[in-house]
């Protein structure tokens, strides 16, 4: 079954709203941060992923941000464009706000941290006038990533584009995405979580980003209260993550949808939710049965934290069909579904 209608005559199919960053991930890991002496450059942020890897599954990607306007703008611009999103809407900082760069400690297999630098952040600038009308109109989707929600005037800036999505029938896509960076109050996380989960068509989030949002609205929700919740607002999907346990999406008629993770040998703990968004988008757009979507993102996920970057690692769609039929010949199929 098809829970959500995509507009087939519009051209582009995704248009994400959120932080572009620059990650410098070791080449010396599996050693603390202070001894570690090289390390390699990538595009970097959850959406800025997502971006890449939809497009890198034949989707066609836009994005509202905003970057430095110095070498570093340049090279997630350029990167960008190298994979076909459009970036007519990222806008260059006008004041010397600089792009977020984070550098991550990759430990061991299951043990990592980032140390991020977001002071005076150009991600946060972007403003109300960026967001483009008809921009939104000619898209199928937009996605915003809640990290966008931390401070004005990007707060102001993603809530404009979620009232210009519901104006104009865009589907709408909240992958819920904290960091606890920039944020005052859980308070505040709160308030401007759940202002747009309750206009979101699809919601993607850990038990612990929903804690967060519905701090102020019920506290200690069970994944079905939560699921049940939100399908009473807008939700047609709310995907609810478990880590290692894996993760359900529960469907507005009631169904729910189970996969557990791929098992593979894993390089670092973190870039996995951002396959599986590509992923499990990917499927949607395609109109894949639902576990087929679960499957495929799950799939995606496993193949993200084995590898040493969160962007230019990212598969295309035969890498990850090659991946599940090795897997499911190895593993069985009760590994790819619960």
């Amino acid at each position: 079954m098809q829970y959500i209608t995509f507009d087939e005559k519009r051209p582009m199919d995704l248009v994400l709203l959120g932080r572009v960053a620059v990650d410098f991930n070791p080449v010396d890991y599996f050693h603390p941060l202070a001894e570690c002496t090289t390390f390699k450059k990538y595009v970097g942020g959850s959406p800025a992923n997502i971006a890449v890897g939809v497009s890198r599954h034949g989707l066609k990607a836009g994005f509202f941000a905003r970057v430095s306007d110095d070498q570093f703008g340049d090279f997630v611009t350029d990167f960008f464009k190298k994979e076909g999103i459009d970036v007519t809407k990222i806008r260059r900082c006008e004041h010397g706000e600089k792009i977020g760069l984070t550098f991550t400690e990759i430990l061991s297999p299951t043990e990592s941290s980032i140390l991020m630098y977001r002071n005076c952040i150009a991600d946060l600038q972007l403003d109300p006038a960026d967001i483009d009308e008809e921009y939104i109109k000619n898209t199928k989707a937009i996605l915003i990533s809640g990290t966008s929600l931390a401070a004005s005037p990007s707060r102001e800036a993603a809530l404009k584009a979620v009232m210009l999505a519901k104006k104009n029938g865009t589907v709408i896509i909240f992958d819920i995405d904290y960091r606890p960076y920039n944020w005052v109050s859980e308070d505040e996380i709160s308030i401007y979580y759940s202002l747009v989960a309750k206009e979101s068509d699809i919601i993607m989030g850990s038990r612990e980003e929903f804690n967060l949002t519905e701090r102020l609205i019920e506290e200690g929700r069970s994944d079905e209260e939560s699921a049940a919740a939100w399908h009473k607002e807008q939700a047609k999907i709310v995907i609810i993550k478990h880590g290692k346990e894996g993760s359900t999406a529960y469907t507005n008629d009631g169904n729910r949808y189970s996969i557990k993770p791929f098992p593979v040998t894993a390089l670092k703990s973190f870039g996995g939710g951002d396959g599986y968004g590509s992923g499990f988008l990917y499927g949607l757009f395609e109109g894949w049965e639902m576990i087929d979507c679960l499957e495929f993102g799950s799939a995606e996920a496993a193949m993200m934290v084995a590898s040493h970057s969160c962007s230019e690692d990212l598969p295309g769609p035969d890498e990850v069909h090659a991946f599940i039929k090795e897997s499911k010949e190895k593993y069985g199929e009760m590994i790819a579904r619960a």
